[in-house]
Parts: C-alpha cells; sequence; structure tokens
C-alpha cells in the first residue's frame, strides 16, 4: 500500500533537511509519494510542489505582514486539500509560523504529525514550546543542546545530528577549492555570503560591499568570492556591486556555499545556516545582520530573544569566537575591522578551526537515515505510541 506524505519547506536550508530525509525515506520504503511545498532539491526528490516555494520565504514581523494574506491562502489550500483526502503523515521542515498551525490542524484529524528541527524556542518567542508541543507528534532536533529543553515542557524529540555535518567536513587545504573557482592559490581570499533572501540582500548587501571595499584596500590583491543560491539574488547583489564598488575583482557563482567556503581564509556572513558551513569547513567568520526596524524594536522591547548569540557557531561553541555586528553595529567599518583581524593572525585562524573541528564532531550522526528511522517508528507505533 502506497504511503502518502504531505511536507512542506520553506527555504533553501528546508528544501535540503527535506530532500535528504526523502530519500532516506524512500530507500526504506520504495512505495512512499510526497505532495506539498518544496524547492529545487525536493522536487528532485519526487515532491509533487503545488507552490513556488519562495512563496513562503519571507522573514522578520513587518516582511510577513506584507505577504500574510497569500500566506494564509496557501496554507487555507493545503488544509482543505489535506482534510478532503488525509495524508499518512504530514512533515513539516522548519518554517514554524507556516508549519505548526498546519501541523496542528491536521494532527487534530487524526494525522501524525512531524516537525523537522525544531524551532529556537530555546532562543526566540520561548512561548511558542506550548504550540509546538500542541502541534507536533514528533520533533527531529539537529542540535544537542535542545533535547533537555524540550522534554522539560513534555515535547516528544529525538536528536538525529545535522545532516551539513555529514556533507560537509574539515577543509584545511584551501588548493583545491581554488583551483575550481579558478582563484589564485597564493591569494588572500574573502568569502562574502548576504544571505538566501532578497530582504537579506537587500538589507546587509550595501554594507557587506562596502567593507569588501575597505578590506580591498587595506589587503591588495584580496579576492572576494560569493555564491547566491538563485539568479533573483545573484542579480540584486550584482546590481549593488555595481553600484557601490564596481572596481572590485568579484567572482560570483551560481551555488552553494560549498567551494567559495574551503576556498577562503576568511568569511563574512549573514546570520544563518552559513555560520554552520563556515564552521563545518573550519573558516573563522564575521557575522552582520540586520531586519526592519520595527522587527528589531519590537523583539527587543517583548524580550523575544533568549540567547547571547545570533550566530549558530557561537550558540555551539557557547563563545563569541566570530564577531557579531547586528542591526545599527553592522557597519562597513565594524565589519572590515573584525575581517581584517582575522586576514591578519594566521594563528588565531588555526585556533579557530581547531575547535571547529570539535564541535562538528558531535553533529555527525547520519542524520537523514536517523531522521527516517524516527519516522518510520512513529507510523509504526501510531502517533500517540
Amino acid at each position: 500500500m502506497t504511503l502518502r506524505v504531505g511536507i512542506v519547506a520553506a527555504e533553501p536550508s528546508g528544501d535540503l533537511l527535506g530532500a535528504g530525509l526523502m530519500h532516506a525515506l524512500r530507500a526504506a520504503r520504495p512505495d512512499i509519494e510526497f505532495e506539498g511545498i518544496g524547492g529545487p532539491r525536493m522536487i528532485a526528490a519526487g515532491c509533487a510542489s503545488r507552490f513556488p516555494m519562495e512563496k513562503l520565504s519571507v522573514m522578520g514581523l513587518v516582511e510577513v505582514l506584507r505577504h500574510l494574506r497569500e500566506l494564509l491562502a496557501i496554507r487555507r489550500s493545503l488544509l482543505d486539500d489535506w482534510r478532503a483526502s488525509p495524508p499518512d503523515l504530514y512533515l513539516g521542515v522548519d518554517a514554524p509560523d507556516f508549519n505548526l498551525p498546519l501541523e496542528r490542524a491536521l494532527r487534530r484529524t487524526g494525522v501524525p504529525t512531524v516537525h523537522y528541527v525544531s524551532p529556537t524556542v530555546w532562543a526566540w518567542r520561548p512561548g511558542r514550546v506550548k504550540t509546538l508541543r500542541a502541534a507536533a507528534d514528533l520533533v527531529l532536533s539537529i542540535f544537542p543542546f535542545e533535547g533537555d529543553f524540550l522534554a522539560t515542557h513534555g515535547v516528544r524529540a529525538r536528536y538525529v545530528g545535522h545532516p551539513l555535518a555529514d556533507e560537509i567536513g574539515p577543509v584545511d587545504d584551501p588548493g583545491p577549492a581554488r583551483v575550481r573557482l579558478g582563484l589564485p592559490a597564493d591569494a588572500r581570499v574573502l568569502a562574502v555570503l548576504p544571505g538566501s533572501r532578497l530582504s537579506e540582500i537587500e538589507a546587509i548587501g550595501p554594507a557587506f560591499i562596502a567593507a569588501a571595499r575597505l578590506c580591498a584596500e587595506r589587503h591588495p590583491g584580496l579576492r572576494l568570492v560569493t555564491p547566491l543560491v538563485n539568479l533573483a539574488t545573484r542579480e540584486r547583489f550584482a546590481a549593488l556591486r555595481a553600484e557601490l564598488a564596481p572596481e572590485l575583482d568579484w567572482l560570483f557563482v551560481d551555488s552553494a556555499a560549498h567551494d567559495a567556503l574551503p576556498a577562503a581564509d576568511v568569511v563574512l556572513t549573514a546570520s544563518g545556516t552559513a555560520t554552520l558551513e563556515a564552521l563545518l569547513v573550519g573558516r573563522p567568520m564575521v557575522v552582520g545582520y540586520r531586519v526592519h526596524a520595527i522587527t528589531y524594536w519590537t523583539a527587543r522591547l517583548l524580550r523575544l530573544v533568549q540567547v547571547p548569540y545570533i550566530a549558530m557557531a557561537n550558540l555551539l561553541a557557547g563563545e563569541g569566537l566570530a564577531p557579531e555586528f547586528v542591526q545599527g553595529a553592522c557597519t562597513a567599518d565594524n565589519l572590515a575591522g573584525a575581517v581584517a583581524a582575522f586576514l591578519d593572525a594566521p594563528q588565531r585562524r588555526a585556533e579557530i578551526r581547531a575547535r571547529y573541528r570539535q564541535l562538528a564532531a558531535a553533529l555527525r550522526r547520519d542524520t537523514s537515515r536517523e531522521a527516517a528511522a524516527a519516522v518510520l517508528s512513529l507510523l509504526a507505533a501510531g502517533a500517540g505510541g
């Protein structure tokens, strides 16, 4: 009998997670079918995607409000279809603001629900843990420190490791990656990662470009490389570069960060999955981030943020190995100064590589297979088992 699974991811990192889990599930259950919303990786893995994933890729309180009507219509359409013809399982891949209400509604109809990637309830809007408990029969956790927090709040969870740690290992020699990118073996290289969303490019792209310009002035011959996830982000970032620093020797690559990071000496990155990727490769990083001013001040006034760092690399380390510059502090001078400090300190870079190697080892668990086993165990036992 065919196993029918609903699945929704909202951004490139979720697309990667979802595709890995889909492949692992299909290896165990060849008769499985997937439908919902996914990106190119999930579609290639067999997901019948009803809407473009980019429709869900919205960040920040104010930014979500602008697209709220469309987001609600998409969720209502999915829910109506799945109420009429319930899947055997629903998998919400990250995107808690979209997925948790959908999971809760489906769970009430008897559909088993799994949420893949715990919402950062230990860091941001902790009250959501009640919603998580009501929405998910099982949470697949990808960071080791989440389990105790979730168990304390009555959330059934299983730590499965992080799939990127299975895919990305430490790279001590940047030479091969530089050959693939056509970069000189002996150059200083700065990887600049301004985010995967257009809203991130708009918010922090100008500061990152200005910082890169300062770094190039201080370090003649510095090479710049930026991976961009799609044509829209590439075109927008390229337009900003052409406007603000057309003279810079800057390489754009249409790919994930897997070559840009190993080729780099130092990374300048937006907060997000890229900080974890830089940790796994073993590259010191400087982190910058901005959101809409109303989003930022609402979060501060309501004390919605509960952790001392925004970068996952720093949260895993328990210390600020990666300098962070948020909101008003995310300026070209601050970013360039921190990058220059790393470029001029090879011993410090080596120390950080060693620390990152230790942290990465704890995340390496054959995640997709672990996650698939947990999902199938839930189905075998029944959602309440």
